[in-house]
Order: structure tokens, then C-alpha cells, then sequence
């Protein structure tokens, strides 16, 4: 994200998050790959970020102000009706996936209310997809992952093939285990480093790496920057 003003609280969603974020100057604008699918508001429209798998660069304008309702991993394809992978690594107008009424009146809402308006919809249409609309994702398969499960172990406690594994995950999270793993594992070091202030090495350590190298090698690949790099666009050096 980009540095300046951010907020965020807990939704009634389950495991959801509302966020806003105002930028304080001109420079990058840098949202890196978290396995969420959201649904922002920017520039008076309503558009839905899909998964990313490398971060997603930008450039701020000093004083735009981007909210949003940032859905947990899994949870998006069946909010917003598209399978993941369909709109991986990209911004794509609500409208484009939603009737034009809907949209019309969400929009309103928004303008009106903020990122509570947005809450409001998923709560109600998440309710009313449990039965229907594109597959929920294959319960227990974060917590494994985070855990340090490989793609077979996963598979195999699950009760699932591993290609059937893999379509699920593509549906549910935009790419496979392997790569949902290897997204959730940067996030878990990027939170040491950024949340806890933790020194590189030990945030490796902790978050699974091999060595600080690996680590390194790993936010030049996923956050398109080193970990030093980051952390001064969001005002933390």
C-alpha cells in the first residue's frame, strides 16, 4: 500500500477486514500478494481486486483516499460469483460481474455509508450462496499450509487427488497449493518484519525460509523489491 494515513477493523464477515487508506504523498503504491480477494472503492467506483500473484505496483496521488472490504482467502469467488483464477492479478469493475442495477445501488451506498455498505452486501450475499454459486474452498487447507504441510500431505488429509486439490484451490484462491503456500508464508514474514519489527534473519527463521537469502529472494520476486525497500514506502524506515 501506499504510505500514508491507514485504517482498518475487523468485519462481521467472518474473517474479513475494513480498510481505508489516504495517501500523504506522490510515490509507489505497492499491494502485495495476500491470497484476499477485495472489493475497493476508488475513484467513485466499485471495483473488485482479484488475487494477486506478485505485487501490484502503482503510483499514489497525494490526498486520493482507496477503501475497501478485504475478504478472506477463499471467500471471494463466492461474494462476488467468479471463479478466482478468472480474475487473478487484476482490477476488474464490479459492474462487469454484477447487474448494472446492483452495482448502481451498491455504488450509492457507498458513497453514502463507506466501507460499512460494502460489509452489508457480502454479509447478505454471502448468506445466500451456501448452497450455490462457485465451490467453497477445501476446508482445512490454510491451516495446513500455514502449518508447513506439503501439496501431498495436504491432499492426502483432506481425502482429495491432488489434481482435484488443485482445481479447488485455482476456483478458491486464483492459483494452486504450491503457490497459495508459498504467498502465505511471505505474509507471515512480512508481518514479523513490518508488525513486529523483527531483524530479517529471524523473521525467516520464524516464518519458514531456509536463510534470510531465501527470504530475500523471495519479497524480490513476490514484492517486485527487497524487504529494506518496502518497508521505507510505507514509512517504516
Amino acid at each position: 500500500m501506499m504510505a500514508g494515513v491507514y485504517q482498518e477493523r475487523p468485519s462481521r464477515v467472518p474473517g474479513a477486514v475494513l480498510w481505508s487508506q489516504t495517501a500523504a504523498r506522490a510515490g509507489p503504491s505497492r499491494v502485495l500478494p495476500d491470497g484476499c480477494m477485495d472489493l475497493l472503492l476508488l475513484g467513485g467506483r466499485l471495483v473488485v481486486a482479484g488475487p494477486d500473484s506478485t505485487a501490484d505496483v502503482g503510483s499514489a496521488v497525494p490526498g486520493s483516499r482507496v477503501s475497501g472490504l478485504r475478504l478472506a482467502p477463499g471467500e471471494g469467488p463466492r461474494f462476488f460469483g467468479v471463479r478466482a483464477w478468472e480474475v487473478r492479478d487484476l482490477r476488474v469493475p464490479l459492474a462487469d460481474l454484477w447487474p448494472e442495477a446492483a452495482v448502481r445501488e451498491l455504488t450509492e451506498r457507498a458513497h453514502e455509508s463507506g466501507p460499512r455498505a460494502l460489509e452489508e452486501a457480502a454479509l447478505g450475499r454471502l448468506r445466500g450462496v451456501r448452497t450455490c454459486g462457485p465451490p467453497e474452498p477445501p476446508p482445512g487447507l490454510v491451516p495446513l499450509l500455514e502449518a508447513g504441510a506439503g501439496v501431498a500431505e495436504a491432499a492426502r488429509r483432506l481425502g482429495l487427488g491432488e489434481r482435484r486439490l488443485h482445481r479447488r484451490c485455482l476456483d478458491a484462491f486464483g492459483y494452486g497449493p504450491k503457490t497459495l503456500a508459498r504467498i502465505l508464508r511471505f505474509q507471515r514474514a512480512w508481518a514479523l518484519l513490518h508488525e513486529r519489527g523483527l531483524p530479517g534473519a529471524e523473521a525467516a527463521h520464524r516464518a519458514g525460509y531456509a536463510d534470510q537469502a531465501h527470504l530475500a529472494r523471495e519479497f524480490r520476486a513476490l514484492a517486485g523489491a527487497p524487504a529494506g525497500v518496502v518497508l521505507t514506502e510505507r514509512g517504516l524506515r
